[in-house]
Formats: structure tokens, C-alpha cells, sequence
């Protein structure tokens, strides 16, 4: 870990996967099949979004194997890369090659990485696997992460067969969404980017997706 403040909690077991995030094992199952899962690249709506920005601390959420935090790095970000897959956390930490020792890495869910309010200048989630909850708690944690000033980044793919996710044991209704985000944000934010738009992925999991939801906002107060 990197000799500086911590923006996590110093709370027992914060490193430890699981709970209703998702499912560290069978993450760690999906990675395993593929020798590269993705396509090494990073997301193509952070580069638009965040590439004017002045670096500061960035919060990775669901980093997978590295793509978004190599880039983040390599733009002068501070970088907390946070995924509940070992196995994908170990490729990220390989992808990045000696900027790792630069890096935070969280071995955790959202909702269990303990995360300190205000801590981040960007908070990134790209394409993240969610769960919904009554009381919004994946949507208000991306949220309470941001500090006043920083912004709030969340994409999500805007042409899901839902059908075909359906046999595959998955039901997208259950996920959050750049909607979801949106639907909380009051006077203290400011919405800077609410829009569908083309994607290119050229290769990897997810490049038969055409289109992405895109919100970013500006954390005002």
C-alpha cells in the first residue's frame, strides 16, 4: 500500500470480499476461464470525461484488470483501485507493472471497502455490477465518496438484451444504473453529462454493446 493517508476506514476486514455487491468467488471463476477478459483498454467514456481534469485522488470502482487505472495513473491521478475479484486485482497489479506500488488496492465490495466520505476528487464506475436496495446504498456510497469540488462518473450499457441476460441467470432490473444515480442528485450537484451514446470496444467482454448511458456530476457543495 502506498505511505500516504488512506482514504478507507480503518475499519476490521475491510479487505475481504463479498456481501451484496457481488460474489468475489465467482467473479474470481469468470476471470479464470479467460487469460484476459477485457481488452487491456481503457473504458472509452473515462478518457472523454475525465481527460481535461486536473488529477487529484480517484477512486476505480470495479477496476477488473487494470485498463482505467493504468490510464488514470499515467495521468497524474492518485489511484484507489477497488474490485471483489482477487484474481482480477492481481492482473490489474501485473498490467501496471511498477506504478502498482503507487496504487491502493481494495480486495472488496462497495458496500464493504469501508470508504471515507469526501475522500475522492473522481469517483469512476464503469459498466459496475450493483445490486439495487431499497435504501439506494450502492448509489449514496459512489456518492458520499466524492468531495466537494470532484466528480462523480458512472457508465452503463444503454442497449442490454434483457431477454438474453435473463438466461444467462441474469436479471438487469436488479442493478444499478446511471438513472438510478441521477435520480438522487439534488441542488448539491451539478449534472454536467446525462446521454446515450456510441461505443467502441474493439475487442473484449462487453464489445457487442453499441451504446453506453453516460452521467457525470459535479459535486457542488
Amino acid at each position: 500500500m502506498p505511505d500516504r493517508q488512506s482514504p478507507l476506514r480503518s475499519i476490521p476486514g475491510h479487505r475481504h470480499a463479498g456481501g451484496m455487491t457481488n460474489d468475489g468467488a465467482a467473479w474470481d471463476e469468470r476471470y479464470s476461464q479467460e487469460d484476459q477478459l477485457f481488452s487491456g483498454r481503457p473504458n472509452g467514456a473515462l478518457a472523454a470525461e475525465v481527460a481535461g481534469m486536473a488529477p487529484g485522488r480517484a477512486l476505480d470502482v470495479g477496476c477488473g484488470e487494470g485498463g482505467d487505472t493504468a490510464w488514470l495513473v499515467e495521468h497524474g491521478w492518485r489511484v484507489t483501485a477497488l474490485d471483489v475479484s482477487r484474481v482480477a486485482l492481481d492482473r490489474a497489479k501485473r498490467s501496471v507493472g511498477a506504478a502498482a506500488a503507487t496504487i491502493e488496492w481494495v480486495h472488496a465490495g462497495l458496500l464493504e471497502a469501508g470508504l471515507a466520505p469526501s475522500a475522492f476528487d473522481l469517483v469512476s464506475a464503469q459498466y459496475p455490477a450493483l445490486l439495487r436496495t431499497p435504501t439506494n446504498d450502492a448509489e449514496r456510497t459512489l456518492m458520499d465518496a466524492v468531495a466537494p469540488g470532484g466528480t462523480l462518473l458512472v457508465v452503463h450499457h444503454a442497449d442490454i438484451d434483457v431477454e438474453a441476460a435473463r438466461t444467462h441467470g441474469f436479471e438487469p432490473a436488479d442493478y444499478v444504473m446511471p438513472a438510478d444515480v441521477a435520480a438522487l442528485l439534488d441542488d448539491g450537484w451539478d449534472v454536467e453529462v446525462d446521454e446515450r451514446r456510441l461505443r467502441d470496444v474493439p475487442a473484449g467482454a462487453g464489445s457487442g454493446h453499441t451504446h453506453d448511458e453516460v452521467l457525470r456530476a459535479r459535486r457542488v457543495r
